[in-house]
């Protein structure tokens, strides 16, 4: 299709729906099975997360993931696969889902406000609500589901970003054995944002049956793997691995995060340090005693107390919101991929990074204070690449990091 349509029309979309279901085992005919030498020496599953692997072989084989332009080599992660935006967004006058009896495309009749070609660049404006057609679709097979979520450097600029399906009752959520496009909902909150065509904001996990992921999973990883680099109680492992913030910074001089600054200018996604730290950001050291004051009118970058790790046989994810910790919300971009912080990968020491946003009120937030959890869940086999080891990666090893658009910060430390 040379040139697609800027929003995936029914007929289109047939169209690539046939195409993701061939009539013959295509396996046998690409050489794409195991092949000598690549088997991992890890276990291997019959449900779990799929690994990058098993993601090139739905795009190249079985076709559960399309696309109307070719998928590039470079959108495979570890354990996901990165989305691209495709030519139009739409300025909507509010988020939705479209419900059980209807389309995006459908609902988009009723509430779109504009209708914008970003081909070659269109602004996303600060405190606005767009939906892009994704150039991306699944055709998914029995048992299989996926998740979207954004990319670190999607939340790290503060950029609410969901995953949306026709028919969805659930954002981020893709049902079993879902056919059809992908659309993403985008509202920037505290930078306009300059998009394109093929611009990634966000990704996906595909995720084969519903493999289990208990608390006392969860403690057994942390016994064998220390995925949570601080001496923890297997009760305080409940629905996840807590994770703790530093408001102390005694490893960076006092430095314990970065505010956003209000008004600043524009960012173009697609421009990898570029720009100069101090005009989107200021620095935020520790308090001289108590905790920090989360002001509801900011966006903070803070980073996690302790080192996190990923072991290489499995994927995490962090909590985003939790009432139960405090009115605010950490995080973002959960995905956490194989790998993440683990010495295998080179990723000794590799802290969480977290985005918070109070909720209505300022909030106290004190040092070592549980602001998130981190769940795991087993791939169903180890990824030939790992995050940081043959993938390219911007955070492994990381501190407090901004995102990969801007020049390393030269704040005073």
């Amino acid at each position: 299709m040379s040139n697609p349509p800027h929003v995936i029309a029914v007929d289109a979309t047939d169209d690539l729906l046939n195409q993701a279901n061939p009539k013959s085992d295509l396996e046998a005919q690409t050489g794409l099975r195991d092949q000598p030498g690549r088997e991992s020496d890890a276990t291997t599953h019959t449900t779990g997360i799929l690994p990058s692997h098993e993601l090139e072989r739905q795009v190249r084989v079985t076709k559960e993931i399309f696309a109307l332009e070719p998928i590039e080599d470079n959108q495979f992660q570890p354990a996901s696969i990165d989305l691209r935006l495709g030519a139009v967004a739409y300025r909507v006058r509010a988020s939705f889902l479209p419900g059980k009896d209807a389309t995006v495309e459908q609902r988009l009749e009723d509430l779109a406000m504009h209708k914008m070609d970003i081909s070659n660049g269109g602004v996303l404006e600060r405190g606005c609500v767009y939906i892009v057609p994704l150039l991306e679709g699944l055709s998914l097979r029995h048992r299989t589901s996926a998740m979207g979520n954004p990319k670190s450097s999607t939340g790290r600029l503060d950029i609410f970003t969901r995953l949306i399906t026709d028919y969805g009752t659930e954002f981020d959520r893709v049902r079993e054995q879902y056919k059809g496009p992908l659309y993403a909902e985008v509202s920037p909150r505290t930078f306009s944002v300059l998009v394109r065509k093929g611009s990634r904001l966000s990704q996906i996990r595909i995720r084969r049956g519903n493999p289990p992921s208990t608390d006392e999973d969860m403690r057994r990883l942390q016994q064998e793997h220390n995925v949570i680099g601080s001496a923890i109680s297997e009760e305080e492992i409940r629905n996840g691995v807590p994770v703790a913030v530093d408001v102390q910074g005694s490893t960076s001089g006092g430095l314990i995060g970065y505010k956003a600054r209000n008004h600043a200018g524009l960012i173009d996604i697609d421009k990898l340090r570029y720009y100069d730290s101090a005009d989107f950001w200021e620095p935020v050291y520790a308090p001289r005693r108590g905790g920090l004051i989360l002001d509801p009118a900011e966006f903070y970058i803070l980073a996690s107390r302790d080192p996190v790790r990923v072991p290489p046989t499995h994927a995490a994810e962090m909590i985003a919101y939790d009432t139960l910790v405090g009115e605010f919300r950490v995080h973002y971009a959960g995905f956490f991929d194989p790998g993440f912080g683990h010495p295998d990968a080179g990723g000794e020491g590799a802290r969480a990074v977290l985005e918070v946003r109070s909720y209505e009120v300022p909030f106290v937030i004190e040092h070592g204070q549980v602001v998130g959890r981190l769940t795991y869940e087993r791939l169903t086999a180890q990824p030939h690449r790992l995050y940081g080891a043959g993938v390219q990666s911007n955070y492994q090893s990381q501190g407090i990091a901004l995102s990969k658009h801007f020049k390393p910060p030269t704040f005073m430390t």
